[in-house]
């Protein structure tokens, strides 16, 4: 008998346009807004045209007075062009958490903390009438719901704030760089407009046209570049004119992909995570051509070993790769190679310090005895065994297997990784009862996970450095906490639309459907359930910090910042 096959058409990137309501009369409007009126639209591919860009990868969106339209700390993937009003941006101090429309951080008293033993309800996922209000009133706005102040004269007076005008573009850092939102920015006057483009037509915007890319390369060299060589101490002893040089010849490069944890699932599941199938920045062997500065995002350090290559740590944002090398050639006038490979992991953006800049103007303000030490004749002959060798080789504290472990499945992305020693667990579940007492009877993890010999990193939030859970929520209710930068929900502005919990790539988050004080299911207007995203939240109104960490009777659990392996291999030693 005959296959009957079911044909389906391949999907196509535009299937699912930004913004339905779209049209091709604004898309002719933008065309004679400038940077889009400087755009040559023959540079541009056929399948991927400007105005094809502009209909289905960008919106125009109408702003009140007072509606916030990005708000510090968030994780956006859209940049914005003001087209018509202004608006305005809140310079240091920024705005309360409260005003924001977030969670605001309260330690529990211990009478609080005490009473939970008899106060927490008997039914799961209770919300209380005034946990899921919240007074800086999430309002509908069309299709979409937005964050107003209040009280936007007094926020005038009280904050220090500048004006932003039609034609100023902001956003685009933090939705290319995936880095947190530095400013909160609102509308002022009757009504602002502004285009917002997604990240996807943003790449692509740079890629086929030189204005946009130029434009933000040169906004970030502006605001940010000199604070961020400032940190790095090999540039501390640069003068204001040498600075500037340094800043005029550094160049930029992003890596990877920036949607990873899908990615990442997929490689997952098909069991073809290894170093060969990533992106590489920097070879083993090859002439160095620059010191690579890690601007955000993580990237594999690895060597040659046998036919493949061998992990020895993970670098992330703040670390550099190549200055020993390039010191050492400067200083011994010899051409020693890049010594090890350096390749992506998800989603990198890296900044580059090319040589000749390194030799000219940066190494020779800075004294022989701080440079980083020459390579000796052993290390190059293949030998491994120098405390500068040992120093980047993490693997050798905690051991090979359980650092390609940590890499392969991502978990160097952890600031608060919930590690579990299986020799000393007994399976109690302690950590358990004691995480659902402190979260109205709630267990907000479950005792499970990826298992390497005898550790298990737990299926429970890291509080990532790379929050991906965070891009793409509507209305910003998970976010990090005001104090310790602890990723929380918050309850009342949670409109249960899972994107966090699909983005999340080690399955820490899940939706439930909530309940009243009386134990019935809360429904909306329909009948259908209301969910909520619920997750770890690190008991951060908890004195003590977190219960199940402290609940162990045997110290088999301990949450640990995977970019500290220094402090891992001490507690896998101990």
């Amino acid at each position: 008998m005959d296959t009957v096959h079911f044909v389906i058409d391949k999907p196509q990137r535009w299937d699912s346009q930004f913004d339905p309501e779209m049209t091709e009369a604004e898309v002719k409007r933008l065309m004679e807004i400038r940077p889009f009126s400087e755009m040559d639209q023959g540079k541009f591919s056929k399948r991927t045209p400007l105005t094809g860009i502009l209909l289905n990868d960008a919106r125009i969106r109408r702003f009140k007075n007072g509606e916030i339209i990005v708000r510090a700390g968030d994780y956006g993937s859209s940049a914005f062009l003001l087209l018509s009003g202004h608006a305005r941006v809140v310079l240091n101090p920024g705005l309360p958490a409260k005003v924001l429309g977030r969670r605001k951080s309260q330690n529990k008293t211990l009478f609080q903390i005490v009473a939970q033993l008899w106060t927490n309800p008997r039914d799961p996922e209770v919300r209380t009438t005034e946990e899921l209000d919240d007074s800086s009133a999430f309002q509908p706005v069309g299709r979409r719901m937005g964050v107003f102040l209040q009280d936007v004269p007094r926020i005038l007076d009280e904050h220090n704030t500048a004006t932003m005008s039609p034609g100023d573009f902001f956003g685009e850092i933090a939705a290319l760089s995936r880095a947190a939102r530095t400013s909160t920015i609102f509308a002022v006057g009757d009504e602002t407009e502004l285009l917002e483009i997604r990240w996807q037509g943003l790449r692509d915007l740079m890629r086929f046209d030189d204005h946009l890319r130029h434009h933000i390369d040169r906004i970030y060299r502006e605001r940010t570049l000199a604070t961020h060589l400032r940190e790095v101490p090999i540039f501390r002893r640069l003068d204001d004119q040498q600075l500037k040089r340094v800043i005029e010849q550094t160049q930029f490069g992003t890596y990877g992909d920036y949607e990873w944890s899908g990615d990442y699932k997929r490689l997952a599941r098909e069991g073809t995570r290894s170093p060969e199938k990533e992106t590489i920045i920097a070879q083993e062997g090859d002439y160095p051509n620059g010191v690579v500065l890690i601007r955000s995002g993580f990237a594999r350090l690895s060597q040659k070993f046998g036919h493949g290559h061998r992990t020895l740590n993970y670098l992330g944002a703040g670390c550099e790769f190549g200055l020993r090398e390039i010191a050492h050639n400067w200083t011994r006038k010899d051409s020693v190679p890049f010594q090890h490979s350096l390749r992506v992991i998800g989603y990198t953006h890296v900044i580059i310090v090319p040589t000749a800049v390194m030799e000219d103007i940066v190494l020779p303000s800075v004294p022989r005895e701080e440079l980083p030490e020459p390579f000796t004749p052993e290390e190059l002959g293949g030998a491994t065994n120098s405390a500068t060798q040992l120093k980047l080789d993490a693997g050798a504290k905690i051991g090979p297997q359980l650092m390609e472990f940590l890499t392969e499945n991502r978990f160097f992305n952890g600031r608060s990784t919930m590690v579990i020693d299986l020799e000393r667990c007994t399976r109690c579940d302690d950590c358990v009862r004691a995480c659902a007492s402190s979260n109205e009877n709630n267990p907000r993890f479950l005792r499970h996970g990826q298992i390497n010999g005898r550790i298990m990193v737990a299926n429970s939030c890291m509080h990532c450095a790379d929050p991906v859970c965070l891009i793409g929520c509507p209305t910003g209710a998970i976010h990090r906490g005001e104090i310790g930068g602890e990723v929380v929900v918050n309850q009342a502005t949670c409109v249960g639309c899972s994107i966090c919990a699909n983005n999340c790539p080690y399955e820490a988050i899940r939706m439930v459907e909530i309940r009243d004080d009386e134990g019935a299911f809360m429904v909306d207007k329909d009948m259908r359930p209301i969910a909520k995203a619920t997750k770890c939240d690190l008991c951060s109104d908890q004195i003590g910090g977190p219960a199940c960490e402290r609940s162990c009777p045997h110290g088999a659990m301990r949450r640990m910042d995977m970019n500290n392996l220094d402090a891992f291999a001490r507690w896998l030693n101990r």
